[in-house]
């Protein structure tokens, strides 16, 4: 096993501690092969199992030695971003659907000791032969309910039948009472339990409900986001077709907001969630693609523009908000042919007595800038561009997310006409690279 620095990588996150969670992991990771960890999205879990990960890779060997299964690409992204902020030193490599196969291929050429990915691209690259998996030795499957829940369990199930020399199993779970299939290989598991009590939750979660006299429920809607102000919020439909067109309705209403599903192409949906996290939009209307896995802080409110169709769904929906201690309100929107579901309990009703003004509109913007990881671009290049070459100020940039081939920068609304007529004809690392705002 390899002794690793945990100050140092708690230094490398801006940690200063490990949380209960994390301490407890690496504890009983260090005496047992089969963990399964009930841990909510946004309690550090991602640390809790990358730590005893990274204590089982052998930096003499030059082959893949453990794999991450995802439910979805936008996991796999935070872990990986994760793991490169520890800078271990190992290489890491995603693969994801969505992502090009032959970009994935390149990058398993020089095997990398970790590989992240979705169980269907990860199913794919196995059978074309594309890593070797004699040295894999250890398997995590982050939020497996989930890879299960979403068709994923024969790519699954052919992926671990596939590795002949897994020694640590770790799974995590946000929910109870999910079975673990035999073909895991979980053999007497030590159940690490950091689920929050229901009364807790209680404690920092309020349900409301408000009524809407018609079918459609856009008005009243439009009514609740303007009695809300601008708050960070994410609006939840039941399908893709209902997310767009709810999103442009409110943009018909002067509502500036982002919409995210499943169809989308990768850069699309990086670009909804890039906006909603940098403040360039306070709404999200989404599908529940966006009840698991995403990680976006200090969203206030969750409204249920449809109902969800479970009590998992529901509370899913729930967990982006009221995290880490914070408080977060979720609200139902509830037509007069609808009945309020029996797992909710009691809620108090709101009721919107006045007309209240149309928020206004954020204070930021996004620049795309068409380079990214691959062509040596990081944000400190990025800052300094657009400081020597766009004049701005330190605080007139904002949060900066550089992907593989391009790069989202928050930049104050009324610098971005001046900072694009300055820059339209200057060169990042001495390449002419395309920027623009962001679609």
């Amino acid at each position: 096993m390899q002794q690793i620095n945990i100050p140092l990588i708690l230094n490398s996150l801006g940690f200063e501690k490990l949380n209960e969670i994390q301490q407890s992991s690496l504890e009983a990771n260090a005496k047992n092969d089969n963990i399964v960890l009930l841990s909510a999205t946004g309690s550090g879990k991602t640390l809790a199992f990358l730590l005893p990960l990274l204590e089982t890779l052998n930096p003499e060997i030059d082959k893949v030695q453990a794999l991450i299964i995802v439910p979805s690409r936008e996991l796999a992204i935070q872990i990986d971003d994760v793991f490169r902020k520890m800078q271990t030193g190992f290489k890491v490599t995603l693969c994801y659907g969505g992502h090009k196969r032959e970009t994935e291929e390149n990058n398993l050429v020089e095997a990398p000791a970790l590989i992240i990915g979705t169980a269907g691209r990860l199913a794919d690259h196995i059978r074309r032969n594309n890593f070797a998996l004699d040295n894999i030795t250890t398997l995590v499957l982050d939020e497996f309910d989930k890879s299960l829940e979403l068709g994923f369990t024969e790519e699954m199930s052919f992926i671990i039948g596939s590795l002949k020399n897994v020694k640590k199993r770790m799974l995590t779970s946000a929910t109870y009472a999910v079975p673990v299939p035999d073909f895991i290989g979980l053999k007497d598991p030590i159940r690490l339990d950091f689920l929050p009590e229901t009364a807790a939750a209680e404690n920092t979660l309020e349900i409301k409900t408000i009524f809407s006299p018609d079918k459609d429920k856009i008005d009243t809607l439009f009514k609740l986001i303007c009695y809300l102000g601008n708050r960070s919020t994410v609006i939840f439909c039941n399908h893709r077709v209902s997310v767009e067109r709810t999103s442009n309705l409110l943009s018909e209403k002067g509502i500036l907001n982002v919409f995210y599903h499943g169809g989308m192409e990768q850069q699309e949906r990086d670009s909804a969630l890039c906006k909603f996290r940098n403040g360039t939009s306070d709404i999200l209307v989404t599908t529940d693609l966006a009840s698991r896995g995403l990680d976006i802080p200090n969203i206030r409110y969750i409204v249920h523009y449809h109902l969800p169709d479970t009590e998992d769904a529901f509370t899913h929906r729930n967990g982006r908000t009221a995290r880490m201690d914070a408080t977060g309100t979720a609200i139902i929107i509830l037509s007069a042919e609808e009945k309020l579901p029996g797992y909710v309990g009691e809620v108090n009703n709101i009721e919107i007595t006045r007309e209240h003004p149309v928020p206004d509109k954020p204070k930021w913007s996004t620049l795309f800038i068409a380079a990214g990881k691959k062509d040596k671009v990081n944000k400190i290049d990025i800052v300094g561009f657009l400081s020597k070459k766009g004049q701005l100020k330190k605080e007139d940039i904002g949060l900066i997310e550089v992907k593989d081939f391009f790069s989202f920068v928050a930049v104050r609304k009324v610098k971005v006409g001046h900072v694009l007529e300055l820059i339209k004809n200057e060169k990042i690392k001495n390449k002419n690279v395309k920027i623009e705002i962001a679609r």
